[in-house]
């Protein structure tokens, strides 16, 4: 037997040559594709030990799981403890997009907001070419002032401010009384495309451009912010000025993630064909976005605004078919308890302008947020109007009505009162009236006041910071002569009766006199035979302006008193039964024509009105008039091609009641200052004699101070005697010009 001493050598054989596809068919791995749009990336989650680490798990997977199916939840360790991130896995990626939707900027805590996005967009945006991997700080811009936002209120005089638009020019003046207005600043051509709004506070002033909105702002009203909305057509603000609102009929459109202006686009894929914008007016970003209502996009003319604000800018609602949806901007505008409230047929609803104090509200407690909104009668139900506390929800008040055909409501201005204007008609709907229930929120229990009225209310307004109000209704019969008056002008008070539960309140002239606790409201002044349509309360209460604005060339403007401190109207037989039950002294002043007058408004300090006639309506004498409070015209100017006017508005006073005491106290002294710097402004050589008088005063009262000193070190001036001295000042008034008016 012979032995083989060769030795196997496998570099010797060339394995390329072999089949190894029978095996390679039979031992493959399929391996499942993975999808990437299946998974999220939450970032900002709690850094737990690992021993709590399952229970954190636990709580975040039954959060993730009302996206969705939850597959699979990664939650890396390290060092003994997690790392602040987790992987989720979802069954398909409309999942995953839902949990990016309503879980990203979920607040865990006061310390943990979740960050929630697409694994994904993670991957794609983590490798484009400009991603580098070393980090470069971001380029802040300078910061640049544009100068004390209420730099108007430090005017010496308490001028107030006013805007002009008149063709393409836009300026803001000082109103200057019986002189001509001085421009705050260099009147603007093309400053809008549209019209020009200041905000609530008047701390900017809003124009309008194709692309958006502009903010301005400042002494000089330098360019502060810029909304781009294109199209944009409607504006409004919430009551604390932190929030804008645009609308446009042009749906939003997102570029493509690959287009050049998608880095310039400020709204998100969803987004995408919404109209209604909420803006932080700080960050001039975007905060919420909303498609329009089926039923609105169908409509030609549209309700605004769309979104109402509490009056402490907490929250904010809008209505939708059967459901109020109500948003927490304290919470990112998201859903108040993350749902709609639903309220099948809701109508209308409206905020409470200021905070309101219950009965039962303790004294340092801070005042409630009201809602009221009404639904129509239906086939179980009837008509209703409640009263919803935020952020509570309870319904603490519902009033049930009627044959309603529609109803209004009319909040106080200091959330006392809501007062509901319900349209009704009888059995055989061919005859209207109104009745007005007004609900007393600072009573116990709400109580409802009644009034019955056989006429149709056209127009009702609250007195400010007051408890009266004024209606204009007329008779629901035929009328044979469209163009005859029938107007019915109605001024109510409250009752004065002494009670056993009574509390008093202070009337014109000083005194008291008592009040029922639950308030009974008497019409005390009945006008009839008028053309008037719009009510126009001061802002400061007691004056009351009554125009018709009629669209016609003939228009009147009527000026009333309600504490008339003189002999008041005489008492006409209607009005006898109320009138001495009332605190209410009613004085016509003046009525004054106004051809083609399109609007009126207040000054905010309640001293003058503005009325003007918009080319933006018709051609007729367009130009503005200004009027005291007693309804004396002080200045016309007729500018062609004339479109708007606004008081520019105030912030409420920071003055405390004692302060306003002080300030009625002493007004005769002020009055006297503010008459003296008025005459100095109307006469340039008066001016220059009382700035002379006022300078060899101050002159010789230094001269005199220095020679009482000088005197006493030689001692020439005994102290005791000098103590002893009596300084008498002789003022001497002299009567510059002196006019006599004589009111009907």
């Amino acid at each position: 037997m012979v032995e083989s001493t060769a030795t196997f050598n496998e570099s010797d054989i060339d394995i390329s040559q072999i089949d190894f596809s029978d095996l390679e068919s039979q031992y493959q791995i399929n391996e499942p594709e993975l999808n990437f749009d299946n998974y999220v990336v939450c970032d900002g989650a709690p850094i737990a030990p690992e021993s709590k680490a399952p229970m954190l798990k636990k709580v975040l997977g039954k959060l993730f799981n009302q996206a969705g199916k939850v597959i699979d939840m990664y939650m890396p360790i390290e060092d003994g403890k997690s790392k602040g991130y987790l992987i989720i896995e979802f069954e398909n990626p409309l999942q995953a997009n839902k949990a990016v939707k309503s879980l990203n900027g979920k607040k865990l805590d006061v310390k943990h907001t979740l960050l929630v996005n697409k694994l994904s967009d993670v991957e794609k945006y983590g490798f484009e070419d400009n991603v580098k991997d070393e980090f470069e700080e971001p380029h802040v811009e300078d910061y640049h002032s544009h100068g004390y936002l209420k730099s108007w209120l430090l005017d010496p005089s308490g001028r107030d401010q006013f805007m002009l638009h008149y063709n393409d020019t836009v300026g803001v003046f000082w109103n200057k009384k019986d002189l001509q207005p001085e421009d705050a600043i260099e009147p603007r051509a093309h400053w809008t495309s549209a019209f020009m709004k200041f905000s609530p506070k008047g701390s900017y002033l809003f124009s309008l451009f194709p692309h958006g909105v502009q903010s301005w702002g400042g002494e000089k009203f330098d360019r502060i912010k810029r909304f781009l909305h294109p199209g944009v057509r409607l504006i409004d603000f919430s009551p604390n000025e932190n929030y804008l609102v645009t609308l446009s009929p042009e749906p939003i459109s997102i570029p493509p993630d690959n287009h050049p202006a998608r880095s310039q686009c400020l709204f998100s894929n969803e987004s995408e064909g919404h109209k209604l914008v909420i803006w932080d007016l700080q960050s001039g970003l975007p905060v919420r976005t909303f498609a329009l209502p089926p039923n609105l996009e169908k409509q030609t003319t549209m309700p605004w605004p769309l979104i109402k604000w509490s009056y402490d800018d907490k929250y904010c609602a809008r209505m939708g078919p059967d459901a109020l949806a109500i948003y927490s901007t304290n919470d990112e505008f998201q859903l108040l308890d993350k749902k709609p409230i639903k309220i099948e047929g809701i109508q209308d609803f409206e905020f409470s302008p200021s905070g309101v104090r219950l009965s039962t509200t303790r004294k340092n407690d801070e005042p409630e947020i009201m809602l009221s909104y009404w639904t129509p009668e239906s086939t179980n139900q009837s008509a209703r109007v409640s009263i919803m506390q935020l952020p509570t929800k309870q319904i603490l008040r519902t009033i049930n009505l009627f044959q309603v055909s529609n109803v209004k409501m009319f909040w106080q201005d200091e959330g006392k009162y809501l007062a509901c204007k319900v349209d009704r008609h009888t059995k055989s709907k061919k005859t209207q009236f109104t009745n007005l229930e007004i609900i007393q929120l600072n009573e116990k229990d709400l109580p409802v006041e009644k009034l019955e009225l056989k006429e149709v209310v056209n127009n009702f307004q609250w007195e400010p910071k007051g408890y009266r109000f004024v209606t204009i209704s007329h008779l629901d019969i035929a009328n044979p002569n469209p163009s005859a008056p029938d107007s019915i002008l109605t001024f109510y008070d409250i009752e004065n009766q002494k009670v056993k539960q009574t509390q008093s309140r202070k009337v014109p002239g000083g005194g008291l006199i008592s009040v029922n606790a639950t308030k009974k409201w008497l019409p005390f002044k009945t006008i009839k035979d008028k053309h008037s349509n719009e009510l126009y309360f001061s802002p400061r209460g007691r004056f009351i302006a009554i125009a018709s604005i009629k669209g016609s060339a003939n228009t009147k403007i009527e000026f009333y008193d309600l504490d008339y401190e003189g002999e008041p109207d005489k008492i006409e037989k209607i009005d006898l039964d109320n009138s001495n039950k009332v605190s209410s002294k009613f004085k016509t002043l003046n009525d004054v024509e106004h051809r083609g007058l399109t609007n009126l408004q207040w000054e905010p300090s309640g001293r003058f009105l503005a009325g003007w006639s918009s080319s933006w309506k018709h051609k007729i004498e367009n130009g503005y008039k200004l009027y005291t409070m007693v309804g004396k015209m002080f200045r016309e100017e007729l500018i062609d091609g004339f479109k708007e006017f606004e008081w520019r508005p105030r912030p409420d006073s920071l003055l405390s009641v004692n302060d306003k005491k002080k300030i009625k106290k002493n007004l005769k002294e002020y009055a006297a200052q503010f008459e003296e710097l008025d005459a100095m402004e109307a006469d340039a050589e008066l001016r220059e004699l009382i700035l002379k008088r006022k300078r060899l005063l101050q002159e010789w009262t230094a001269w005199r101070k220095e020679t009482v000193e000088h005197l006493k070190e030689l001692g020439l001036i005994n102290e005791e005697s000098h103590a002893k001295e009596e300084v008498i000042e002789e003022i001497k008034e002299v009567i510059l010009e002196e006019t006599e008016e004589v009111v009907n």
